[in-house]
This record gives C-alpha cells, sequence and structure tokens, in this order.
C-alpha cells in the first residue's frame, strides 16, 4: 500500500481571524485530506480557537513574540514543516476543494506548480465575504515575460521541500515583492509549472486601490529586486493598469472555471449566526 504524500500548509496571520477562518473551512473541504496545517500567528489577536473549531485538522499555531512581518513568519513555519510538499497560502485566500489533489497530480513532473486564479472583490455579510466582483487572472507561463512582470501567485502554488535546502529561506529584505524574487530564484534552477484551472481564490476589497498598495512606499522594493535579479528598469504601475500592458494581455491564457460564486462559510460564522446562503 502506497503512503499518502504528507503536504504542509504554511500560513502567517495577523488579525484576520474571521478570514482566516474562511481558509480553514477551505481546506477541511479538501478532497485530499493528508495535510500539515501550519499557521504562524504574527503577535496578532489569538487564532487558537481555530484548533477547537476544526479538531479533525491536524493543526498547529505558532506564535511570534513580536511582529516582524509575514516574510519572516513564512520562514518561521518552515521549521516546522514535516510533509513531502509545502504548500503556501495567505491568511485571506481560498483554495476550492479539488485544489489539493490537483497540484498534487500536476507536480510529478515538476518541482513547484502554480494554479490559475479568481479574484474577488466582496462585502461582509453577517461575517461572512460575499462576492461582488470577480476576474479570472490566467496567464501563460513564460519565464522571460515573468522577469518583466509575474504572473505567479504564490497562494496554492505546491513545490519540493528541496527547494529551500538549495535556495535558502525566504528572502526577508523582500517584504513587497517577496513572491516575485522567490518564483525568480526557483525558476533559474528547478521545473515549474502553471497549472490551467482557477482553483484558487484572491481576495481583495475596493480593488482601485488595494492591489498595489503605496507604490511610493514599494519602490524601494522593485528597485532591490531588479538589481538582485538583474531585471532592468521596471514600471511602478498599479496593478490592472499593468494587467492592460500589451506584452500582459498577449500572455492571457484559458483556463478551467471551478468556483460557484458561493461563499465559503466557516465554522467560526456559523456559530455567530453567518450561515445566510451557506454553500
Amino acid at each position: 500500500m502506497n503512503r499518502q504524500p504528507l503536504i504542509s500548509v504554511i500560513i502567517p496571520t495577523y488579525n484576520r481571524l474571521d478570514f482566516l477562518a474562511e481558509l480553514i473551512e477551505s481546506l477541511w473541504r479538501q478532497t485530499y485530506r493528508h495535510l500539515q496545517i501550519i499557521v504562524v500567528n504574527d503577535n496578532g489577536e489569538p487564532v487558537d480557537e481555530l484548533k477547537e473549531l476544526y479538531p479533525e485538522l491536524d493543526l498547529t499555531v505558532v506564535d511570534m513574540e513580536s511582529n516582524l512581518k509575514h516574510v519572516h513568519a513564512r520562514n518561521r513555519g518552515l521549521e516546522l514543516v514535516r510533509g513531502d510538499y509545502i504548500m503556501l497560502c495567505d491568511d485571506d485566500d481560498l483554495l476550492l476543494p479539488s485544489h489539493v489533489e490537483r497540484m498534487l497530480r500536476e507536480i510529478e513532473d515538476s518541482d513547484l506548480v502554480y494554479p490559475d486564479v479568481e479574484i474577488f472583490d466582496y462585502i461582509v455579510d453577517n461575517g461572512v465575504r460575499r462576492a461582488t466582483k470577480r476576474f479570472v487572472f490566467a496567464y501563460e507561463h513564460d519565464f522571460a515575460a515573468m522577469r518583466r512582470f509575474s504572473t505567479f501567485f504564490s497562494s496554492g502554488c505546491l513545490y519540493r521541500p528541496e527547494l529551500h535546502e538549495r535556495l535558502g529561506p525566504f528572502d526577508t529584505e523582500m517584504h513587497h515583492y517577496w513572491d516575485w524574487d522567490f518564483y525568480l530564484r526557483v525558476a533559474e534552477q528547478f521545473r515549474v509549472k502553471r497549472v490551467p484551472a482557477a482553483s484558487a481564490l484572491y481576495a481583495f476589497a475596493d480593488s482601485g486601490n488595494n492591489m498595489s498598495g503605496n507604490l511610493e512606499d514599494m519602490r524601494p522594493y522593485l528597485d532591490k529586486l531588479s538589481a538582485k535579479h538583474g531585471l532592468g528598469e521596471l514600471p511602478t504601475k498599479n496593478f490592472f493598469l499593468l494587467l492592460e500592458e500589451p506584452e500582459v494581455k498577449a500572455r492571457r491564457a484559458e483556463t478551467e472555471l471551478l468556483w460557484n460564486g458561493e461563499p465559503i462559510v466557516s465554522r467560526r460564522a456559523k456559530q455567530a449566526g453567518g450561515a445566510i446562503r451557506e454553500v
């Protein structure tokens, strides 16, 4: 009898318990259940109640002694990995039920695989996020083009732990663009594959403002990334404006749509009476 591979899911979190609970619910709903879930609380509000709400899950909560930000938190999570593979996820994103099973199947001939995503705007209704707008984010994987504009989303990516044995941990100097930096480091030495299925959901509120953060604050990190990887002059533009660039639009790709648009209601929301129109 073949042993099922263990997937270690690393989730940094900071003061987003309701959203985190939805992510944990989405992990509980996975068709592939052999998961080690590592939640690294970056010195925010307590999240230990999730272990009581989801006792069936192999869920570990690590509390950072001070707020060192998300890249440090991910590296702390790496120290606890027991799995045959590592999966990354932000605390406010979601994975559809077939996601882990599909990623595991796709990684057989690769070292890192990543999904397409649906990006959704939302309102919070009785503690539950409900989509108001959504659009597909699916682009061909082209390493040369990714050096100009990265279409790699880290949430839901699956990879072999050996990557860190060669590359080391995530670069804490890259507070912004840590994921682009990680992708470039990996793609230079390992086999990377995009999976044409929108099995991860990337959440945002107020799309006009938050997808690129404060551009002035991010510019030094973009320059640092460019210097590290020899990328040349990179544009500082709003995320949605970059998507309209001809070279980016030319990479748009077909993908399999899996989400019915319904919310993922956590056990925490149900306790608070938020199970209206539950999936």
